[in-house]
């Protein structure tokens, strides 16, 4: 029998280990240059996780995390989606 396998990532922002499902996505596109929520992981290129409530989001938003780990400055775009995510 085959078992599912959970896939464990860690929140960049406070550092705990979860289920995959459970994180958001920020990836960096390697092609285009572009940042893009990839819920999907079909995306290929530098990604970061963050966790889906309010204290991670806010605070990656608030102290330009997303922009240092990915190594560029973030789209408005993103931001908004975030915030959006953040009010939800």
């Amino acid at each position: 029998m085959k078992q599912n396998k959970k896939f464990l990532r860690q929140c960049a922002i406070c550092k705990e280990i979860k289920n995959k499902s459970d994180l958001i996505r920020l990836t960096k596109d390697y092609k285009t240059g572009k940042t893009q929520i990839n819920q999907e992981s079909k995306i290929q290129g530098r990604s970061v996780y963050i966790c889906k409530n309010s204290i991670c989001l806010g605070k990656a938003l608030k102290n330009k995390k997303i922009e240092s780990f990915l190594n560029l400055k973030a789209d408005e775009n993103i931001k908004e989606e975030l915030y959006n995510l953040l009010k939800n």
